[in-house]
């Protein structure tokens, strides 16, 4: 069992929850930290923690196989902490996702995968996951979901192409995206990314 770290409001007083997925290297309470700066005082706050802090050894460029078993785990850790959210009485539009490179990634994927109508999605530089972009992997109708998508221009991780080809993919799959390149922002969380999503997922 993957150990979950909670924060925010009590899943009973909460209107709605935000899973905060973490980057290589980062931890849990890493990216729970970033709560303070966030609209989400009504949230209640789960964040995953990854073994050895890595969801997965390689790049998210690699070709999925590379990245196995890891990646499927990592995508069953997001799906148990969804299905467990639903047994609290939390239906899929109170759910959120936020992650942060790596995260961001896992993050984009998951949804991907199981698109419907959630709350809000965020993915601080990251996109779809493969060595290409493999439609088959993504289900669903995502209804209007807001999901903002923050990227630098360069990345040393992320290539920009990756993040429009997920652009692309989540649009078509009735996603209402927003998409910033930020021109040598660098491998980081801006505070004009944060003001974005305040407006746009957390607003309320």
């Amino acid at each position: 069992m993957k150990e979950i770290i909670k924060a925010g409001k009590s899943f009973d007083q909460a209107e709605k929850v935000l899973i905060m997925i973490h980057g290589r290297g980062g931890t849990a309470q890493d990216i729970l930290s970033m709560s303070e700066y966030l609209n989400v005082s009504n949230f209640a706050l789960v964040a995953p923690h990854a073994e050895n802090n890595t969801w997965y050894p390689q790049s998210f460029l690699a070709p999925r196989a590379n990245n196995e078993p890891s990646l499927s785990n990592a995508l069953k850790t997001i799906n148990d902490t969804v299905l467990d959210l639903e047994k609290e009485g939390f239906s899929k539009e109170q759910i959120y996702f936020l992650g942060f490179s790596q995260g961001a990634c896992l993050t984009l994927d998951y949804v991907a995968a199981n698109a419907a109508r959630y709350g809000g999605v965020v993915a601080f530089t990251g996109g779809l996951i493969g060595e290409q972009v493999d439609h088959r992997n993504y289900h669903g109708d995502f209804d209007g979901t807001p999901i903002f998508i923050g990227s630098s221009d360069p990345d040393m991780h992320v290539p920009v192409s990756r993040v429009k080809e997920s652009t692309t993919l989540l649009e078509g799959m009735g996603a209402q995206v927003t998409e910033i390149i930020y021109q040598n922002m660098g491998h980081t969380i801006s505070q004009a990314e944060i003001t974005q999503v305040n407006k746009l997922i957390f607003n309320d």
